[in-house]
């Protein structure tokens, strides 16, 4: 089986090559938005290429699946927009030419759902409201697979946490933080030091990053037709507040946290989307899929992982999707 994966460099696109590595008779052909970077056979560029020059890549990888991990957490609406909503149209424009029958599993994000309500595990169905150009172009970018006529399921993933965390989102952000504070003391503690962080009073449902590689894994192999959108999270809300606790004694620290919604590091989405956190039952009933990994095995393997990791490093600023710029509050 020829597995073609985009966004392969990123936080979450590493994984899914890495477990994809495990099956047998398994081909991964290399792309990458310069062929001539990252060991890349093939360039492409979903921001940037039209879909006729998508469509020749496509024809000459010749792929059975492709797996989208590309897009943009961070940056103006312009490059969201680009990345996130332009790149999976064009994608779909592309293999409808030269791959008709190829499964696509594109990496969607939470953040489409926008607000949750405190309590309530949202489900599939229900409705979009996302509050910022993150949210929306990944929103548009789901609807262009849904509405494109291919053998395509669009995962719509949590906040990742777990080995090589990067530092756009707060868990990778928070160890590198910790790490910091440790090296400046020459104690590994920090003790005597401070964190300020921003507002840690959100609810998000944290996923390990291997979880949902795995589930990638599974979509792109899976038989038969998929539900159009699937949610691939923890499927539980924890407090960030706890998150940030958790590794704060994972790495032995001795100082003090304060939080300071006012401070620079503070997300006005955070406070806007008090509580997310999403019901996987379809994942399980579609997939086989559910979590393998609880949040302490998750901050163990980030902090384990000796420092966190940088992103898509063929473009930077583009990572796999559901990083989302509010896990850094």
């Amino acid at each position: 089986m020829r597995i073609l994966v985009l966004g392969r460099t990123g936080y979450l696109g590493r994984h899914v090559v890495a477990h994809l590595r495990g099956l047998p008779d398994t081909h991964l052909p290399e792309a990458g938005r310069s062929s001539t970077g990252a060991g890349a056979d093939l360039r492409v560029d979903l921001a940037a290429d039209s879909p006729d020059r998508l469509a020749k890549t496509l024809a000459e990888a010749a792929p059975d699946a492709v797996i989208n991990c590309a897009g943009a957490t961070g940056g103006d609406a312009v490059t969201l927009a680009e990345v996130n909503a332009r790149g999976p149209a064009a994608l779909c424009a592309a293999l409808r030419q030269a791959a008709p029958r190829a499964r696509l599993v594109h990496l969607g994000s939470a953040a489409e759902y926008g607000p949750g309500e405190p309590g309530t595990k949202v489900t599939e169905t229900a409705a979009t409201r996302p509050l910022g150009p993150y949210g929306a172009t990944k929103l548009a970018g789901t609807a262009a697979v849904t509405a494109s006529g291919l053998d395509a399921v669009v995962l719509r993933v949590g906040n990742p946490v777990g080995p090589g965390a990067p530092p756009t989102g707060l868990p990778g952000r928070v160890a590198a933080l910790l790490r910091e504070a440790g090296a400046a003391t020459g104690t590994g503690t920090g003790t005597g030091t401070m964190l300020r962080l921003g507002d840690l009073s959100a609810y998000r449902d944290f996923v390990d990053v291997r979880d949902v590689a795995r589930a990638a894994v599974l979509a792109v192999t899976a038989t038969g037709p998929l539900p159009a959108v699937l949610n691939i999270g923890g499927g539980e809300a924890v407090r960030v507040r706890d998150l940030v606790q958790m590794l704060a004694r994972r790495a032995g620290f001795g100082g003090r946290i304060e939080e300071d919604t006012g401070a620079a590091g503070g997300s006005a989405r955070s406070a806007a989307v008090s509580w997310q956190c999403s019901d996987i039952t379809a994942a399980g009933e579609a997939l086989g899929w559910s979590p393998s990994y609880t949040l302490e095995e998750s901050l163990a393997a980030l902090w384990a992982h000796g420092g966190a990791g940088t992103g898509d490093t063929d473009a930077p600023g583009r990572d796999a999707t559901g990083t989302e710029g509010d896990h850094a509050p």
